[in-house]
């Protein structure tokens, strides 16, 4: 049987996505294509360089069975989403275009499988109404052009087949990973620690929430409902840490954030924060927030599960599925329900100790080993093959 060669796009890749989910997740799966490739004699890799991998040169690694290929096409965004990605994908021969997000326009051939994390620019919109015109385009067409469609959680499938009028046969979940590495229960270093609660001026205990700073992360909810706890507590004290690079709309949020600092506690915005600064900070938390209006997966809760760290979360969206029931959640519109959850998951040892038990459990559940996996059989499935033997379990 040929070889089966599968292109790769790196549009999502590119350096200025580097604190999004969706580089997190095509990060993480190009390195689980290299390592099955070197164990499969029948399927080839080919990953087109955009010339944009600055923040992560490790992409430009060829291997057994992993090419990368240059192309002209890629250094020219519009025309890569307009199709040329499938001219490229064409030009090497290419069986089957794979694209970790929907923000392409595939033509007719070669086949393509494209990954759709939610359907944001329908449910929660918060960019320009030119970019969202854009983006509702490119996610409609990918999902009705695709031969096959991934996704990362049940609530989304629900999305995408109701939203793009796909049918649901024609979308496969695929859970996301975690990077076990960092996100563990392994205890933070004490001195590295405390010098990052001195860079970040952090000199109280904690709440924290980690990802892009935006409107559907519902901050300023958060912000209101963390002031209404100590505002009900004399004797509390508590800093809000609220980490990540700033999103659209930002501003109000950090305007809120300065507004309702006080001296039983400040909100504190640190910004992007390397992978180990996060971890050490996830890891000296009391107690993780995350107050969404919508998700696909929510990795930054799963990576507070993996760290043993106590999460409360949205009732809504993907939270109760993809955390298995695990935690404690509060109506994301209820500025009363999310400051009493706050307050029972600080105040009740045996609360913090169950959910912190269950959490850990559940997150062994997810792994990117798992997820290269489980893609790379929809791959196949949708090139008419199957997995092959000695495929990496």
């Amino acid at each position: 049987m040929r070889r089966l060669k599968i292109a790769i796009d790196p549009w999502v890749l590119a350096s200025r996505f580097r604190h999004h989910g969706t580089h997190v997740y095509a990060r993480n799966l190009v390195r689980e294509f290299r390592r099955a490739a070197a164990h499969l004699s029948d399927v080839e890799f080919c990953l087109f360089n955009s010339g944009d991998f600055s923040s992560d040169t490790q992409l430009c690694e060829a291997g057994p069975g992993f090419a990368v290929v240059s192309h002209a096409l890629a250094r020219r965004d519009r025309l890569w989403r307009l199709g040329g990605a499938s001219v490229a994908a064409r030009s090497i021969s290419a069986d089957l275009l794979f694209s970790p997000s929907a923000n392409i326009f595939p033509l007719a051939k070669p086949p393509m499988v494209c990954t759709i994390h939610d359907v944001t620019p329908w449910k929660m919109p918060s960019q320009s109404p030119r970019t969202i015109a854009a983006q509702r385009f490119f996610l409609r067409a990918a999902a009705r052009r695709s031969e096959a469609i991934i996704t990362v959680s049940e609530r989304s499938k629900h999305d995408i087949v109701e939203t793009c009028g796909v049918a649901a046969e024609k979308v496969s979940v695929v859970y996301n990973g975690y990077n076990r590495e960092l996100f563990n229960t392994t205890s933070p270093d004490p001195g590295e620690l405390k010098r990052l609660r001195a860079r970040l001026r952090i000199s109280r205990p904690y709440a924290l929430h980690h990802g892009v700073i935006q409107p559907r992360k519902n901050l300023k909810r958060l912000i209101r409902a963390w002031q209404l706890l100590l505002s009900r507590h004399r004797e509390a004290e508590l800093e809000l840490v609220i980490a990540g690079p700033a999103g659209r709309h930002h501003e109000q949020v950090f305007r809120l954030g300065k507004e309702c600092s006080g001296d039983k506690g400040r909100v504190i915005f640190p910004g992007r924060l390397s992978d180990q600064d996060l971890t050490q900070l996830l890891k000296g938390a009391s107690i993780v927030v995350i107050p969404s209006l919508y998700e696909g997966f929510c990795l930054p809760m799963v990576e507070a599960m993996a760290c043993g760290v106590p999460a409360i979360v949205s009732s809504t969206s993907c939270f109760p599925e993809v955390s298995g029931n695990a935690l404690a959640y509060f109506d994301p519109l209820s500025l009363e329900d999310m400051a009493a959850k706050m307050e029972s998951v600080l105040c009740d040892t045996e609360l913090r100790g169950r959910i912190r038990k269950k959490g850990l459990t559940r997150a062994m559940d997810f792994s990117w080993e798992r997820c290269g996996r489980e893609t790379l059989a929809v791959l196949l499935r949708a090139a008419g093959r199957e997995m092959m033997p000695g495929a990496p379990a």
